[in-house]
């Protein structure tokens, strides 16, 4: 019987079935940074144990770091310098791969784990962080877990886990010019809710998801935990071997053919049976933006922010009537209709370098509105560095954002001085609940194009009508 890819992917790292209803399933990567690192790493230690393969075990700053240019102030939260601290400090005990803060190959751990070759089709990675789902894009088996179970792989390279139902989310078609990756996210989200996925492994296929570069990919996978999926995945094809050839720390020369036959078979079978399917014409998918505190607050752009006559859940209008007071949205009111004091551009989720040459092409030549904030992080100092090779720099600079050391930043409020209370932000994150990128900030999710060209307008604008304007 046909199988669909995380079902081979699953039977390839089963070690045991338990009696509880939970597998063990051999894990292969092991992620660290410094927000949870150092207690998984410390947690083992006091046990007097240690890591059972410290060459599989690799770690980063990315999280709290500063990020301004130099990270003159070390980390972005007071007291921050202890977590960094503690993780170098573990990370050298127990014998296992660090990229500290001044290592060219640092960078947030969901983008240098692909850009390094560290997360390879086939294998399985866990890291204490939820957007680990990211790595599916490469076939890959992978989850977000606590620092308790991060602890248990560590030790003994398996991880005890329920096996999830799988679902299919098939984007049929081609996307219209101007539709990238984000907005499909955002328009399943929208269409199927933040939990839809809840209780499933999500494989994202069709037409519209071979097109994608590996880093839209990418974004796919990095928000199917923000629709409710234990993990997200698509399989291998031609442009996924090519993505993963000759990365500094993936498969030697002499092994490449082999590792190739092996991963080209890493996709679900034409006739594989899944739990659910969901199917999506991508000719209907707009450009994106989110209006209120949740991820499926989202609408098209240009259209208007949705009152209660399309609210198809009445129990949910108290929730709704609390997003929309905290955003300061009206009910109605066109989307487009509302000005913006920042635009945030990186994150796990767009931050590599397709997504800097994205904005890059809608912020030449053009100048941020006056009272806009401006900031673009790269998620790597690989990223950062090669977007510096070609230019990127510059044209954000003359446009003035500000261009920064990689980290996660302003993903998320982490104590600095940042965004002002009553904010309103767009940014090319994955998350907008209250708070989430400072207290009393209003944050809009949308593509980095979108961020670029709204940034470029002053309000909340696509990239296709920044260019009719």
């Amino acid at each position: 019987m046909a199988m669909t890819l995380f079902d081979k992917l699953w039977e390839d790292h089963l070690v045991a079935q338990l009696d509880d209803g939970n597998s063990l399933i051999a894990i292969d990567r092991i992620l660290l940074h410094e927000r949870t690192g150092a207690i998984a790493l410390y947690g083992l230690k006091s046990k007097n144990r240690s890591v059972v393969l410290p060459k599989h075990v690799f770690c980063t700053i990315d999280h709290i770091v500063d990020t301004m240019p130099g990270r003159p102030n070390k980390a972005r939260m007071p007291g921050g310098e202890v977590f960094i601290q503690a993780l170098r400090d573990s990370a050298r005990s127990a014998g296992v791969t660090l990229f500290d803060v001044d290592d060219p190959n640092q960078g947030i751990v969901h983008v240098i784990a692909p850009e390094l070759g560290i997360a390879l089709p086939g294998l399985s990675v866990i890291c204490p962080d939820s957007h680990t789902c990211t790595l599916g894009a490469l076939g890959t088996l992978t989850w977000g877990v606590g620092s308790t179970e991060a602890e248990h792989a560590l030790a003994t390279g398996t991880l005890r886990i329920k096996k999830p139902r799988t679902m299919k989310v098939c984007f049929d078609g081609e996307l219209v010019p101007g539709v990238v990756a984000k907005d499909m996210m955002l328009h399943l989200i929208a269409e199927y809710s933040a939990s839809g996925g809840s209780g499933y492994a999500v494989e994202f296929s069709g037409d519209a998801v071979s097109s994608l570069s590996m880093s839209g990919r990418m974004t796919l996978c990095n928000m199917a935990v923000e629709f409710g999926a234990s993990t997200g995945l698509i399989g291998v094809d031609d442009r996924t071997i090519e993505y993963v050839a000759k990365r500094p720390f993936g498969v030697r020369t002499e092994l490449q053919s082999a590792a190739t036959n092996y991963w080209l078979q890493l996709r679900s079978g034409s006739d594989a049976t899944f739990d659910a399917t969901i199917r999506i014409c991508a000719s209907d998918i707009r450009p994106m933006v989110t209006w209120g505190t949740s991820p499926e607050h989202a609408i098209p752009l240009g259209t208007s922010v949705p009152g209660k006559k399309k609210r198809d859940q009445v129990d949910r209008d108290t929730s709704i009537d609390k997003a929309m007071n905290y955003m300061g949205v009206q009910s109605a009111k066109n989307i487009s209709d509302f000005t913006i004091n920042g635009a945030f551009i990186g994150s796990c989720t767009n931050g590599r370098l397709e997504d800097l040459r994205k904005a890059a092409v809608v912020l030449k030549g053009k100048r941020v509105a006056p009272g806009v904030k401006a900031i673009c992080v790269p998620g790597s100092t690989q990223t950062k560095i090669a977007a510096e090779s070609e230019g990127l720099d510059k044209v954000f600079l003359d446009a003035g954002f500000e261009w920064r050391e990689s980290g996660c930043a302003l993903c998320f409020y982490a104590g600095e001085k940042g965004f002002a209370e009553g904010d309103r932000i767009v940014s090319s994150t994955n998350r907008n609940f209250e708070g989430r990128q400072g207290p009393g900030v209003r944050t809009h999710l949308a593509s980095p194009e979108t961020v670029a060209a709204s940034a470029i307008a002053g309000h909340i604008v696509s990239y296709t009508s920044g260019q009719e304007d």
